[in-house]
């Protein structure tokens, strides 16, 4: 006897429920970097181009474990992947710890490193698992609601940081160098022992959901079959143009997320000396819920407009806001930076969408490239802390998020087209 629609409903709810906590949990290490870069540039005494590190670490970790992870998901199923995932997050947290009592950058990096590997298994998993849980017809718009979550995630990871991680303290190079060696070394301590109780707390978390993903039962669903099936886990799935230009879209729209959102402290102290505090709870309280709001507002407009043209139109509109920030200054450039999240919102959501569309069991193989994508993150961070050391303008390296954009809108006017292809046997 085949189940009902409404048995099917009941049987997806609480997979629903958690898988999509996941999209929450992620958030915190991205939406933390901004508050890290600021924070560790000041109590390790780096440059813009070494503190960018942070971003590398991060996104060269998504880079290097995304084939692995699904490798993971298609040999043993997304249970077991999510719960990995789980356990190395937590295992990156709990080392922030050591870190920060041997104030060393190097183990700083590995930290992070490690917490991104754990968020790469949840992310290959948890967004393909969410479109193929329900309708394939409305699978845009699930993903897009439960990204929403992580944009409450990325509300709150910010405003955490800004009070519990930033002392507040800012010193002059000239007063730093006014200090007697003990006085310097025991403030920089101070400064990076301050991560120490958040990054517990999150581990402590992040271990409590790996056990109730440990005693649940999550469904084994089987990817749609109406595609071009027989390659599986195999880089062929490259042949679909629209998988080929969703990595490369996802690639450039995480590189402007991370750029815009790594440099944000330190484009407003250089563009109207908002000291580091205020900025963050501007990023954390009015950005950031901009983002979630936009998650959530975004969905809704779905049901009226056509995914790819809501990414075009939203991809727009952070251009011009980019373009006004790039010729003003004070609290004008600041606020239209500041409005770029609402339009981010639904972009990486809803390019992972179209990327992976109507791809059966080659689904896995799609996911686990587009989140190799998000290694952009890493790069577009570097070459805005190398035009402001050149420059002395962090402003100037704003150009490269817009650019960016750019790339996303054409993914959203051509590039999501699916194509027919004729398969070669191998």
């Amino acid at each position: 006897m085949q189940p009902t629609a409404l048995g099917k409903k009941n049987t997806y709810l609480l997979p629903l429920i958690l898988v999509t906590s996941l999209f929450f949990l992620w958030a915190f290490l991205h939406n933390t970097n901004g508050i890290l870069i600021p924070h560790l540039k000041k109590a390790l005494q780096l440059s813009d181009t070494k503190s960018s590190f942070i971003d590398i670490a991060v996104y060269f970790g998504y880079f290097s474990i995304a084939i692995p992870a699904g490798y993971v998901m298609h040999k043993y199923g997304y249970k077991q992947g999510i719960i990995l995932g789980l356990f190395l997050f937590a295992c990156g947290a709990l080392l922030f710890i050591p870190a920060a009592s041997a104030g060393s950058f190097a183990l700083f990096l590995a930290a992070l490193y490690i917490q991104a590997a754990g968020a790469t298994f949840l992310e290959t998993v948890a967004n393909p698992y969410i479109t193929i849980l329900g309708p394939k017809e409305t699978s845009e718009r699930r993903l897009n609601f439960a990204q929403s979550f992580n944009g409450v995630g990325a509300v709150v990871a910010p405003i955490i940081g800004g009070t519990f991680i930033l002392s507040g303290v800012e010193y002059s190079q000239e007063q730093l160098n006014a200090m007697v060696p003990d006085q310097l070394s025991a403030y920089l301590h101070s400064e990076a022992s301050t991560v120490k109780i958040p990054y517990l707390i999150i581990a402590c978390v992040v271990l409590l959901v790996a056990v109730l993903f440990i005693f649940s039962k999550l469904p084994a669903v089987k990817e749609s079959a109406d595609a071009d099936t027989h390659t599986g886990f195999s880089l062929k799935v490259l042949r679909h143009s629209h998988v080929r230009w969703a990595v490369i879209a996802q690639f450039f729209y995480v590189g402007a997320q991370v750029g815009l959102a790594s440099f944000f402290i330190r484009f407003s102290k250089q563009v109207m000396e908002l000291p580091e505090k205020d900025a963050a709870y501007r990023w954390g309280y009015i950005a950031m819920v901009g983002f979630m709001v936009g998650r959530f507002f975004g969905t809704f407009l779905m049901k009226y407009i056509k995914p790819h043209r809501l990414l075009l139109l939203f991809s727009l509109f952070n251009i011009l806001l980019l373009i006004i920030a790039l010729n003003t200054s004070g609290n004008m450039a600041v606020i239209t930076v500041m409005a770029t999240p609402f339009f981010e919102s639904i972009m990486f959501p809803t390019i992972f969408a179209l990327g992976i569309k109507e791809l059966g069991e080659e689904t896995k193989m799609a996911s686990s490239l587009l989140v190799m994508s998000i290694v952009g993150g890493a790069l577009a961070p570097l070459l805005m802390g190398a035009i402001s050391d050149s420059t002395g303008s962090m402003q100037k390296a704003y150009i490269i998020p817009l650019l960016c954009f750019v790339v996303v809108a054409w993914y959203g006017w051509k590039g999501y087209k699916i194509k027919k292809v004729i398969h070669v046997p191998s």
